[in-house]
């Protein structure tokens, strides 16, 4: 089991519930994705990102598949011009 996790600051965090809304929206569409969750911060710390992202997958190559899917690369259009910056973090 490979888990993705992706931490996001956007330009407009007022945009961070739209941007859960169109993540969660992608369970059941990707065949490779196993699992999702994913939440905006609560804004208890200051330090917080915006959007966390967590997705499960059976291996390296079903996070793959996932990262090229239709479904997929349509919210990476919508979400890059939102985009500030984001880390990755990939384990198993």
């Amino acid at each position: 089991m490979l888990t993705h996790v992706v931490v996001v600051k956007l330009k407009d965090p007022t945009d961070a519930p739209e941007a859960v809304q169109r993540l969660l929206a992608m369970e059941g569409r990707i065949p490779a994705l196993q699992s999702i969750e994913a939440g905006a911060h609560n804004g208890v710390d200051p330090r917080g990102a915006d959007v966390v992202l967590i997705t499960r997958h059976a291996d390296a190559a079903g996070l793959r598949a996932y990262a090229g899917h239709e479904v997929h690369l349509d919210l990476i259009s919508w979400l890059k011009p939102r985009l500030a910056s984001a880390q990755v973090v990939d384990f198993e």
